[in-house]
């Protein structure tokens, strides 16, 4: 049985074959928004557990297109951080994905890579993009499924950071996600399910836009590695455009080299935080 004392699944299983039509035809690519996915209490010992601003875990993801950090090692997360994160991983909630989505045969990423616990700063952004498609580790993994679960106790409107769901044009936003607190957003990845959060936070410098990511891939012998694709927005100058898209082809390089030599992302991340931490500084 699933464990029931994490997750409400009484609430994530009501009508769902009516998610699942409802997941199938949204706009601009296949998607749902579910609140309530922790049962209360879980929730606030979840949120109240999760990691502090300056935590020695942060690794930083600070360039061009995006300022954000991210803990990708459960086990220096709060049990309770912890022991959702299992549950999401468990063949329970996988069968509950794979009904929800319609992709059979999904499988959980215990190493967290892309995903973890997520801290934006005021300031931070993350430019639209469609995500890599392969794991690192296993490419044969086609990335196929994200769920990001909010951890905000509070979030204002006017800080902004709502996810834009952006059509596979990059004409417009089609959607748009506020990162309330115990609201989850299931998603199908590829290589134009473009979505982001752009524009510069605005909360206060002691708020952090909070959330977990987990990712789901499904084994295959044609899976096509992409590097995460960064696209600027139609209204946006060309100057603009240009770093963005001279960051996308440098990180497309880091990505293969990193991939080829099996680099990991520390010692570049800690460059970056220092560096970051100096600027904020100022």
């Amino acid at each position: 049985m699933p464990d029931s004392s994490l997750i409400d699944y009484a609430r994530l299983e009501q009508d769902l074959d009516g998610k699942a039509a409802a997941y199938a035809a949204a706009a601009p690519f296949p998607h749902v928004v579910i609140d309530g996915v922790l049962l209360p209490e879980v929730f606030d010992k979840a949120a109240g557990e999760f990691p502090g601003i300056t935590d020695e875990f942060w690794k930083g993801y600070l360039h061009v297109n995006e300022t954000k950090y991210s803990n990708t090692q459960p086990d220096s997360w709060g049990p309770t951080l912890h022991d959702v994160a299992k549950e999401f991983c468990s063949s329970e909630f996988v069968a509950y994905l794979e009904k929800l989505t319609g992709i059979d045969d999904l499988i959980p990423d215990w190493s967290m890579d892309g995903g973890g616990l997520h801290q934006t700063l005021t300031g931070g952004h993350l430019n639209i993009h469609a995500d890599f498609t392969t794991h690192h580790t296993h490419e044969d993994w086609a990335r196929r499924v994200n769920i990001l679960l909010y951890l905000n106790t509070e979030w204002r409107d006017e800080w902004g950071g709502k996810l834009e769901l952006w059509d596979k044009d990059m004409t417009a936003c089609q959607a748009k996600v506020t990162p309330a607190g115990n609201r989850m957003l299931v998603f199908t990845t590829a290589y134009d399910t473009f979505h982001g959060h752009p524009d510069g936070l605005t909360c206060p410098p002691d708020v952090a836009r909070r959330s977990m990511a987990l990712y789901y891939f499904t084994q295959g012998t044609d899976v096509e590695r992409r590097s995460t694709n960064y696209r600027a927005r139609p209204e946006e100058s060309g100057l603009k455009k240009a770093a963005i898209g001279a960051d996308r082809i440098a990180l497309d390089v880091y990505d293969r080299v990193k991939r080829r030599l099996g680099i990991k992302d520390e010692s570049v991340n800690r460059l970056l935080t220092r560096i970051d931490r100096l600027r904020r500084r100022k």
